[in-house]
């Protein structure tokens, strides 16, 4: 194992249903985003009461993850009012990482272990939420996906953060 990393989760989301997912062509839904400090995370599964619990064998997004800095930076590039990281549809708003080094290794936060998939990219549906030119702005900064490998329960606070070499 590599090691340690110190890290703080600032923020846990999650939905019970899907705003855009299957919307194309018509308005948004609105499930809202409930703000909560700590999350069951399912091994294979997702996050207890998320609307990806379960979605689908093997997914690739059971959990996202966001950078705090990159919400700040959209924040003031857009001059956001009163921005709500929860806008964003990302579960994890998180500090002290650098989220794309994880795509394609595994690491664990707290006692669950991840594996970090791929950027969550952006769509045209963040220009609707957060105003124009957010989707280009967040093109190659939208967050990490992760596959859950281990359960556990992440909480708002700090943690820390370690790389498992694979093998």
């Amino acid at each position: 194992m590599s090691s340690f990393t110190k890290t703080r989760i600032l923020g846990i989301f999650i939905s019970p249903g899907h705003d855009f997912k299957g919307r194309h062509g018509k308005s948004r839904l609105n499930h809202g985003n409930e703000s909560v400090n700590s999350v069951e995370c399912l091994a294979g599964r997702g996050l207890l009461g998320d609307r990806f619990l379960d979605y689908k064998e093997n997914f690739k997004g059971q959990v996202t993850f966001f950078d705090v800095n990159e919400a700040k930076q959209l924040e003031a590039s857009l001059g956001l009012k009163d921005f709500d990281t929860s806008q964003l549809r990302r579960n994890i708003l998180i500090e002290g990482t650098e989220l794309m080094q994880w795509i394609g290794k595994c690491f664990k936060i707290g006692e669950v272990v991840f594996e970090g998939v791929e950027e969550c990219a952006p769509c045209y549906w963040m220009n609707e939420v957060l105003g124009r030119g957010a989707e280009t702005l967040m093109q190659g900064r939208g967050g990490l996906r992760c596959r859950i490998l281990e359960s556990g329960t992440l909480r708002v606070g700090p943690v820390k953060l370690q790389g498992i070499t694979n093998g």
